[in-house]
C-alpha cells in the first residue's frame, strides 16, 4: 500500500516500514505523529484520489531524529568587477519512519 502525503508543504510518496528525510518537524524524537493530508491512497487493486484529500485516510509515522543535510556552497561572481560572494547553507531535516497507512 502506498500514499502521497503533504508534509510541510511538500508531497512525498510513502510506503509502510520505510524511512524518509522530510523538512524539519516540530516533534520530539521517538514520538508518533499522524499526517491527515493524504492526497492519494492506493494498493494493488484500486487507487483513491482525493479532492483535495482522501477522507478518513491517515499516515502514522515515528520521528527518529533531527539532523542537518550536507552543506551546499553558493558562489556568485561577476567578471572583471572584483565581485565575489561565497555562502553556505545546511538544510534542517527530520528523519521519519512510516509505520502505518490506513
Amino acid at each position: 500500500m502506498f500514499a502521497v502525503v503533504d508534509i510541510a508543504g511538500q508531497q512525498f510518496k510513502v510506503l509502510e516500514n520505510t524511512k524518509y528525510y522530510v523538512p524539519r518537524l516540530k516533534a520530539e524524537p521517538d514520538t508518533e505523529i499522524t499526517f491527515d493530508s493524504v492526497l492519494v491512497l492506493g494498493d494493488d487493486k484500486a487507487t483513491k484520489i482525493g479532492t483535495p484529500t482522501v477522507k478518513g485516510a491517515k499516515v502514522q509515522a515515528k520521528v527518529l531524529e533531527h539532523l542537518r543535510d550536507e552543506k551546499v556552497i553558493v558562489f556568485k561572481k561577476k567578471r572583471r568587477i572584483s565581485y565575489k560572494r561565497k555562502n553556505g547553507h545546511k538544510q534542517l531535516l527530520t528523519r521519519i519512519e512510516v509505520t502505518k497507512i490506513s
